[in-house]
């Protein structure tokens, strides 16, 4: 028999399967406009569809084109009272394998691959089943048929499903809070429909333990539930937030949130799969396990350990140190000098326990897979399969992105995705001799429209939603090479600053330095003050981070339509983090590096959400306090009067005491930096003491 000949059979088998449920009723769900309906077994709660985006402010070449596709996830649960053995799941009669094969898909996680010990879905589990759909076989609208084969009885199970685009849908999923296992969740609701959504609950969907993370049950509603606005409505074409906290600690695993909406069309559901986990900020440091002159780590030196923790940095890409992590709690460096790990993170038993966690910020092994010049390129696929072994544990994973081309292929395989992307004087997959909004249409090749690292992170952010996402931002790196005559082989302060803000201001929620070794802080001491004080900023207003989402963002242009600023917005419970990033800077044409504008009058309008509509107060903060500033309610927002340079920092809030707030914390930063009793970047000697540690050939 010919594949052909087999394919048309079974398409027929599987017609027929389903052509005796057409009766059975019909469900609407909300969100992305879904109809299906329960059929034998299996029953579809949810579906949620992610579309894929690609920039739009970058030039590759040849251009980036073709159509985009979509992460489909398919929360479906056996409503049946006996185990279904799920061992064939087609989608459109086809088996993943052959989406794939086709170039359809990138990557899945249905239970075609699952070990067989684990198809057999008990009664009442809810499961997630993800298609990555980078070539769309679908339209707007277009109707599809999952088909579910349960050996226990040799049935089909058949579920009917429509892609839509989304109209409402949860933007972002995050468990804030210190410990090992938070009892928070923060939620964002985006409704883009032209109807009110009203929030009306919340429940966890969690499995029996880490080890059967593939079936979630229904756990009680969570009833200790705050919503913003107030009364729950979301008006149309808007944004609004659920936090609820448990009554007992959460288990750091796989969980569905559901969040119960209501439309003028009725009852219905919005769903997010993400990875339980504590969130916090963290900044990392690159390369920072670099030799001394005595030829050990530069971890067990003071000096250098007080230089990062000045800088705020309190993760890394680093193993075991002997005589720094290997004896934490002996009031050793490590509890002195704390540095996360992120790393392979093997043997798994020794960082999958309770006394590990808080010492872990995520499991990153594989580089950059979708390179395919470095010999651990891996695709898609080969990702989900590395990253299987620690699905099980505690452990979150993340990923790391260089050319956002590839970004839709490896969209959601990580817990915790980032990028790593700069845009002067490094390695980059776009071509920047292409950039022609320059003064004069002047072309250079040492540096790229620094606003391109906010384009990356929406890109990324939006694609991995609800899921969090951090960056690698640009820093000292000792390591680049000359390109285009630029002589200056890192950035200037300014360029690291507002680097750094492209992306702060698209809400990510931990930033890594590339890099902080030895030899590149000590070769751009210029660099130092700015990355303490961002670490410092970005701590006093944490909570926005933590707590917040992106709202809104917008360019702004001079007359002439030449770039001038760009605004962007995070919305949070206690306010608005808002930002005004300089667009209007030019290439120096001698020195080949960025200059910025000093302060300059300006006038910034920000939308803002309705439970934020009124502010009783709005400030400017940086690293050297809170400051007032000329504004005025607007409609639907805030008008704010500033003499404003490179990176302005705003906060809109209804909360008159959050200013002292701030500014408590700002002091506490300080004084924590104090406390030190070093200051490489201002004090002579201290930075002698660092030149000291450097190998000979290096100093």
């Amino acid at each position: 028999m010919t594949m052909g000949c087999f394919t048309s059979m079974l398409a027929a088998t599987l017609l027929m399967s389903a052509s005796a449920e057409e009766d059975l009723p019909v469900t609407a769900l909300t969100g992305p406009e879904i109809h299906a309906g329960p059929v034998r077994h299996l029953e579809l709660e949810g579906i949620e569809v992610t579309p894929h985006l690609r920039a739009q402010g970058l030039t590759y070449a040849p251009p980036t084109e073709g159509p985009l596709g979509a992460r489909i996830q398919f929360f479906v649960r056996n409503a049946s009272a006996v185990a279904m053995n799920l061992n064939e799941v087609l989608f459109d009669f086809k088996y993943p394998l052959w989406m794939q094969l086709e170039g359809d898909w990138s990557w899945h996680d249905t239970p075609n691959i699952w070990p067989r010990n684990a198809r057999a879905m008990p009664p009442d589990a809810l499961s997630v089943w993800t298609i990555n759909m980078v070539r769309p076989t679908w339209t707007e609208g277009a109707p599809i048929s999952v088909l579910a084969k349960d050996w226990n009885t040799d049935a089909f199970a058949v579920i009917r499903a429509t892609y839509a685009l989304p109209k409402q849908w949860i933007s972002s999923i995050t468990f804030p809070g210190g410990g090992i296992r938070p009892e928070r969740v923060v939620i964002h609701v985006t409704n883009d429909a032209d109807e009110p959504l009203r929030l009306t609950g919340v429940r966890l969907w969690l499995p029996e333990d880490a080890a059967s993370f593939r079936y979630l049950y229904a756990r009680e509603s969570l009833t200790d539930i705050t919503t913003w606005p107030a009364d729950g409505v979301i008006p149309p074409r808007d944004s609004g937030i659920l936090i609820a906290t448990s009554d007992a600690p959460l288990p750091l695993t796989y969980a569905a949130v559901e969040v119960g909406v209501e439309t003028g069309g009725g009852p219905g559901a919005l769903w997010g799969h993400v990875r339980v986990k504590p969130d916090v900020f963290d900044v990392a440091g690159g390369w920072i396990n670099s030799r001394t002159r005595d030829g050990s780590s530069a971890l067990l030196h003071e000096p250098y350990l007080k230089a990062l923790k000045r800088m705020y940095v309190n993760a890394a890409h680093i193993g075991n140190v002997p005589g720094y992590n290997d004896a934490i709690g002996s009031g050793g460096l490590y509890d002195r000098f704390p540095i996360k790990q992120f790393g392979r993170l093997t043997p798994l038993e020794q960082y999958d326990k309770d006394e590990m966690i808080p010492h872990v910020h995520a499991v990153e092994f594989l580089g950059e897979p979708q390179l395919p010049f470095f010999d651990d390129g891996r695709l898609p696929h080969q990702v989900y399969e590395a990253f299987g072994p620690y699905a099980s544990t505690r452990l979150p994973t993340t990923i790391t992105l260089s050319d956002e081309r590839s970004f839709r292929h490896y969209a959601g395989l990580s817990d915790y995705p980032h990028y790593d992307a700069y845009r002067v004087i490094a390695p980059a997959a776009d071509r920047w001799t292409q950039y022609d909004r320059w003064p004069g249409g002047e072309r250079i090749g040492w540096g790229a429209p620094l606003e391109g690292i906010g384009e990356l992170s929406r890109v990324l952010r939006d694609m991995s939603r609800p899921r969090p996402c951090a960056i690698w931002s640009q820093g000292p790196h000792e390591g680049w090479y000359v390109i285009d005559g630029r002589t200056r082989l890192s950035p200037t302060a300014e360029e690291l600053r507002s680097q750094a803000y492209h992306a702060l201001a698209t809400r990510i929620i931990s930033l890594y330095w590339f890099n902080l070794s030895l030899r590149s802080i000590t070769q751009f001491r210029d660099t130092l003050e700015e990355i303490t004080r961002i670490g410092r900023e970005i701590y006093m207003v944490e909570s926005f981070y933590m707590e917040g989402d992106a709202y809104r963002f917008e360019r702004v242009s001079k007359p002439d339509g030449s770039p001038d600023w760009e605004l962007s917005s995070i919305a949070a419970p206690h306010g608005a983090l808002l930002f005004a990033l300089d667009a209007d800077y030019a290439p120096d044409h001698d020195a080949k590096v960025f200059r910025f504008n000093p302060p300059r009058e300006a006038r910034f309008r920000f939308a803002l959400p309705l439970f934020l509509q009124k502010p009783q107060d709005v400030f400017r903060v940086d690293a050297d306090g809170v400051h007032d500033v000329s504004w005025t309610p607007d409609d639907g927002g805030v008008v704010i009067q500033d003499r404003a340079a490179l990176a302005g920092v705003y906060v809109a809030t209804p909360a008159p005491d959050l200013r002292e707030s701030i500014e408590e914390k700002r002091m506490s930063l300080i004084a924590q930096e104090e406390a030190l009793g070093f200051d490489p970047a201002n004090n002579d000697a201290d930075f002698a003491e660092l030149l000291a540690l450097l190998p000979p050939e290096t100093q």
